[in-house]
């Protein structure tokens, strides 16, 4: 289809002086039974390989060739049949989370491989989230899609979650407000966001599976939070439904998150959608409030739903209510008469916004001796480390969120490219660490040889499969420990889609984390390490010393679940509010880097730090402060703002704002951080399971405020007092 009828006579429902919900309303009062049900369910064909076993297969145990044909295969056809007659499009969705990948074709066109999500959140700027969201929704435009499968904004609950790399972090309102920013940018380019995975798929072990038991004072203070705030905050025009089991019920028809939480608590509008074969029934999924089965039409198919309408299991008003939910959607985003003309993307220019926004989120972790940034005549350089790191530009992220690049920029010639424009002499040449570390000798003498080494090692996460731990893969540790061993002032450039354990850290001086980059890797890590750009993120998730400090270590209980007789993994959240961060310092475990923990290559001071009012009447709490770059050199750095809630259960600290701020060497400025009790984030509440509602208890709420969650040495005191 190409072309819609604009005739409004014909079609009402393409006047644009209505509203888009009175278009939706229009049309679908004009549509047969027939068109109804055809509208309610993607239209891609069965898959022989999942004929057998009728679900996802276990993606941990595929290897890489068995992944490539599946992600073809998903590539083909992943979007609703229009229908000529009534003017609907063709509704094509992509995924999307960390650039625009596996969208509708065959197969699906290259799109910018941009740096990974985790990335994003680590920047500690709305702003990056901003430039990111707005470069996948024009990329997203460009190839003619419609939809857009992402933001995730489940949390970062364990270190090895196959899916953190496209998750933003382990705390629920900086998930939240970067979050939010990336929908509204998508959405800015009138693509339909769609927030995933709804609900509580903080893990990939047993997706298809798992049970998952929570408490509701957790489920909303931490789980539902981000979500909340994207409804609210970002009105985004859809959510994805989660593969798991919560409470005992399938998210995809569980009424009480898609309809009592999500319209009646939240009073969002926008449309349900399931992941891929995460639909396990057709009327209680309906009725309780999934509006789209993707990608086929295994449960909402014309002979289950007509069977369902004829012994009144199912009433045709719940069937025109799911329609009228997306169609609504697709006309705010005016979807509706557009012809299907795909653009070039313009590679370059996305490239260096890509570039860009790779440089803001790098994080120091250690740079004791003072190496980095590195002198632009350095010697001769050495890269060193396993193809995946070292060789390739680390796109990360497997499984659907996968990009197919428009390019890619390995470290070898993007560090000489680099070196050249700052009209450098220096040699840089690669030496391949191969898996088996069978060539490791040779390594450790062409390191002990260069006057500069670059070791590089991480890990590349992948939707399906949870890591075993957060260790890094392939024997990692063990080269980096050699390599440092051969050459002490290495530095370590860390790729990782996750955060990892650094058995070796006390012999490194030089360590930062630049995550998984994507197509400009090279050029990325690069300026990193040369001082073209400073490093100025945070870490947006806890790195522990010990896997023995893990929150779910030796717990079977809260993972990977137990089975309690049912056939199926349950994983009870008893750790409650107890989540990253919150957890280290509730139990008194020194972290190996805590959260919001990052370096940059100068120093700054905070001081005049205040807080607008020792008591709370129920208006703004504003914290000011005077940020001072100290050193010689321009960077950023992040004020952060934790509260402590005067109840028993709560942990320590959580997070409730933080502003980031670039400076000249020698510059002053201001920074207001403004805590508004009003906000979607309930920065002052807790959840009242007596009244059903978020309360805000009477007593001291402590103020700390500082650059990280370990490092708050400013602290206030705000008095709630007790309602008369």
């Amino acid at each position: 289809m190409t072309d819609t009828v604009h005739d409004t006579a014909v079609h009402p429902w393409m006047n644009e002086d209505l509203t888009p919900r009175e278009r939706a309303l229009a049309l679908v009062g004009a549509m047969s039974t027939e068109q109804k049900i055809a509208q309610l369910h993607g239209a891609m064909a069965t898959i022989d390989l999942f004929a057998m076993a009728g679900e996802m297969p276990d993606l941990s145990q595929m290897t890489e060739e068995d992944m490539e044909a599946l992600a073809a295969q998903l590539r083909i056809d992943r979007h609703v049949k229009g229908d000529d007659d009534l003017g609907i499009p063709r509704l094509r969705v992509t995924n999307g989370p960390v650039g625009v990948g596996m969208g509708d074709g065959t197969p699906s066109p290259p799109a910018t491989a941009l740096p990974m999500t985790i990335g994003v959140a680590a920047s500690f700027d709305p702003e990056v989230a901003t430039r990111y969201g707005d470069l996948i929704g024009k990329e997203s435009a460009h190839l003619g899609q419609h939809v857009l499968e992402g933001p995730g904004l489940c949390l970062h609950r364990l270190p090895n979650g196959g899916r953190n790399f496209e998750y933003f972090s382990e705390d629920p309102y900086l998930t939240g407000v970067m979050g939010t920013q990336v929908i509204k940018a998508i959405q800015s380019n009138d693509v339909i966001a769609m927030a995933k995975h709804y609900v509580v798929n903080d893990q990939e072990i047993e997706r298809m599976r798992a049970n998952i038991e929570v408490d509701e004072h957790v489920l909303r203070e931490m789980y539902l939070l981000p979500f909340e705030m994207a409804c609210k905050d970002g009105e985004v025009a859809s959510i994805m439904s989660a593969y798991n089991r919560v409470r005992g019920t399938y998210a995809s028809e569980n009424r009480y998150l898609l309809h009592t939480v999500l319209r009646e608590d939240w009073g969002w509008d926008g449309y349900v959608q399931s992941d891929f074969w995460a639909a396990h029934s057709a009327v209680p999924s309906l009725s309780a409030g999934l509006d789209l089965e993707m990608p086929d039409s295994k449960w909402f198919n014309e002979a289950n739903l007509k069977a369902a309408l004829a012994d009144f299991t199912l009433e045709m008003a719940t069937v025109e209510r799911a329609l009228v939910r997306r169609f609504t959607q697709m006309f705010r985003f005016d979807q509706f008469g557009k012809p299907y003309a795909p653009t070039e993307i313009p590679a370059d220019a996305h490239g260096a916004v890509s570039r860009r926004i790779g440089a803001d989120m790098a994080v120091l972790l250690k740079n004791d001796a003072q190496v980095l940034p590195l002198p632009v005549e350095a010697g001769k350089v050495l890269i060193v480390g396993m193809d995946k790191f070292a060789a390739k530009a680390c796109q990360g992220g497997g499984g659907s969120s996968r990009v197919i690049p428009l390019y890619t920029v390995d470290p070898l010639p993007g560090t000489r490219d680099v070196l050249a424009a700052l009209g450098s002499t220096s040699t840089v040449e690669l030496c391949v660490v191969e898996r088996d570390l069978s060539n490791l000798d040779e390594a450790i003498a062409a390191a002990a040889a260069a006057d500069t080494v670059l070791i590089m090692a991480g890990s590349i996460a992948t939707e399906g499969a949870d890591a075993p731990t957060p260790e890094m893969p392939f024997g990692q540790d063990a080269m980096v420990s050699a390599l440092l061993g051969a050459n002490p002032s290495a530095v370590v450039v860390l790729k990782n889609s996750s955060p990892a354990m650094l058995p070796w850290i006390d012999q490194a001086s030089t360590v930062i984390e630049v995550w998984n980059q994507g197509a400009e890797d090279g050029h990325t890590v690069a300026d990193l390490l040369w001082g073209v750009t400073s490093p100025s993120g945070k870490l947006p998730t806890t790195y522990a010393a010990r896997l023995e400090d893990l929150m779910h270590h030796d717990d079977p209980v809260r993972y990977p679940g137990t089975d309690e007789g049912d056939g199926f993994p349950t994983m009870r959240y008893t750790e409650g509010l107890r989540v990253g961060y919150r957890w280290f310092q509730a139990e008194g475990i020194a972290p190996l880097f805590p959260f919001g923990y990052g370096l940059g290559y100068t120093s700054f001071a905070l001081t005049d730090v205040a807080v607008s009012s020792a008591s709370f009447e129920g208006s703004p709490v504003t914290v000011t402060a005077t940020v001072t770059n100290t050193g010689d050199r321009a960077g950023a750095e992040v004020v952060q703002v934790y509260l402590g809630i005067p109840v028993g259960g709560q942990p320590p600290k959580r997070l409730v704002g933080f502003a980031k701020v670039a400076l000249a060497p020698g510059e002053s400025a201001s920074v207001e951080i403004v805590v508004d009790p009003a906000a979607t984030h309930h920065p002052f509440s807790v959840w009242d399971d007596a009244t059903g509602g978020w309360a805000t208890p009477a007593g001291t709420y402590t103020v700390h405020v500082g650059t990280s969650s370990e490092d708050t040495p400013h602290v206030f005191g705000i008095t709630v007092a007790p309602v008369a």
